[in-house]
Parts: C-alpha cells; structure tokens; sequence
C-alpha cells in the first residue's frame, strides 16, 4: 500500500493504493468526513485488486475547493470521473461507504459503462429529504454560507484529544477512529488542526426527495450488492434499503450485526460477502 496523487482539472487528490497490479480494478469511496484510511481495515482482503481508495475533494490529503465554490453531490460525480479518467480506467468496480456509496450509486446511474459492478455498505442512493421542507433549507444553507467568515483553525493538542472529539461526533471503535483521524489531521503550532475543509459541514442547499433517489436507483444498469448494518441507522431504516432494492435491476442484500463502519470494525464479515460478489 502506498500513497498515490492524481492530478486533476479542479486540484490534485490523494489516494491510497495497493493490491496487485494488474488486477481487478476496484476504486473506493469513503463516507462524508473519512478518509482513505477507512479502507485500511478492509485491504488485506483486496490484495487481488489494484485498488485504489480515494480522499474525496476536503478530505484526508486532498485539496479543497476553490474560495466561493461549494460541495455540492453532482460535483462529486466529475471528480470520480476525472479520477478514472486520470488513472486510465475505462471501467472499474467501485466499493463505497455511506456518503461515498451514494455517490458510487449516482455515477452508475450518470455513466453506466464506467461501473462494472457497485458494492456498497452501509448506502443504497444518497440520503432523502422532505420535500416540504426544501424552502427552509435552501435558506438555512444560503444564510449559513453568507454569514461564514474566516475563522482560525482549531488548536487540538493531541491525537488522543482529536479521537476523542470524533468519538463524540460518531459511535464506532476508537481503534477505527483513530485510523480516520490521523490521516485527516495537520501539524501546527501547538498541536494539531483538522484538514478537513470546514464548508463540508455547511447545510446543503438541496436534497431529492424519496422519489427522485428511487427513479435514480432505477437507472443503475450494474450489479449492486448492499452490505448493511443490525441495527439499522435513522436515516437508512430496513424499510427504506428494502424499498430502494425493489428499484434495481439487479441488486441484493446483506445484513449484517454491527454499527455504520462496519467496513473496519468487522472487515473479514464485510469482505466475504463483497468478494463473492466481485469475483462473480
């Protein structure tokens, strides 16, 4: 495993790859504030592939967007693009978690023949929004962004102190913890600061509704395997991946015991299930 940096039209990114050269080609695509090193856990059991998993644009190592430009998720589909495109991929098998498994469902639907096969844990589609509130939330997002000004990095004094605040933030294992934030921490004058951009927690201005993410769903023409957690999260009940399933042309389900970062916390439960289905 080494680190890699991919050029692209909006700045470079960073990745980490491994795996065998050569081989399957696999890109992974972390959940909303992880980073590449949430695949960490997994990648013993992708010494097949020449995978490649990725910091996303605000992320772990990766730049930031541009001053007054803004995260918005159809961005995320051309920097995945840029990506394959930078690492001469015409078609790859993608792995994604959370955030970055709604993203890999968006591209299979946008560019079907860029997407051999979709594995995704802990995500079917991106997370729906009420659309009775779509008003109140452009606002709050509009007001957010306007109100923002330059504020001074945080001072955290410690690794221990860092993974403490993320343990705050998400229930997972500090050892899992631990692997994300020390790849998405900076050395500064006294400590340590997030290098994550801050604009990623800004509200966003608009979310589809259930409606929209299931016609989505329907336009994926790959494969997809779903591994998902017992208990289920709020925002991604039993009911609603059953619901989205029934959308594919092709798509199934695991379920598995355990919390939303599954991936590291049990990754031989994980890559069993994920590994049946790339091979097939």
């Amino acid at each position: 495993m080494h680190e890699q940096r991919i050029e692209t039209a909006r700045g470079p990114l960073a990745a980490l790859r491994g795996g065998r050269a050569g081989g399957p080609r696999l890109l992974c695509l972390h959940g909303w504030l992880d980073n590449a090193a949430s695949f960490v856990p997994l990648s013993p059991w992708l010494a097949e592939f020449d995978w490649v998993a990725l910091d996303l644009p605000g992320h772990g190592a990766s730049s930031h967007r541009a001053p007054g430009y803004d995260y918005a998720f159809a961005d995320w589909l051309h920097d995945v693009l840029d990506v394959l495109d930078a690492l001469g991929w015409e078609q790859a098998d993608l792995l994604g978690h959370s955030m970055g498994g709604a993203i890999a469902c968006a591209l299979a639907a946008a560019a079907p023949e860029r997407v051999r096969r979709l594995a995704l844990v802990e995500a079917l589609g991106p997370v729906a929004g009420d659309p009775t509130l779509a008003g109140s939330r452009l606002r709050d997002a509009v007001r957010a962004r306007r109100a923002r000004g330059t504020r001074p990095a945080r001072v955290i004094p410690d690794l221990d102190t860092a993974v403490a605040m993320r343990l705050t933030a998400t229930q997972m294992d500090p050892a899992s913890a631990r692997l994300i934030v020390e790849r998405n921490l900076q050395p500064v004058r006294g400590g340590f600061a997030w290098r994550s951009d801050p604009r990623l927690t800004l509200p966003g201005h608009v979310r589809m509704d259930e409606v929209a993410v299931q016609s989505l769903l329907r336009a994926i023409e790959a494969p997809v395997l779903v591994v998902a957690a017992d208990p289920a999260p709020p925002y991604f009940t039993a009911a609603v991946r059953e619901a989205r399933l029934a959308c594919l042309r092709d798509g199934r389900a695991c379920v598995l015991p355990g919390s939303h970062h599954l991936h590291m916390e049990q990754p031989d439960a994980v890559a069993a299930p994920v590994l049946a289905f790339l091979r097939a």
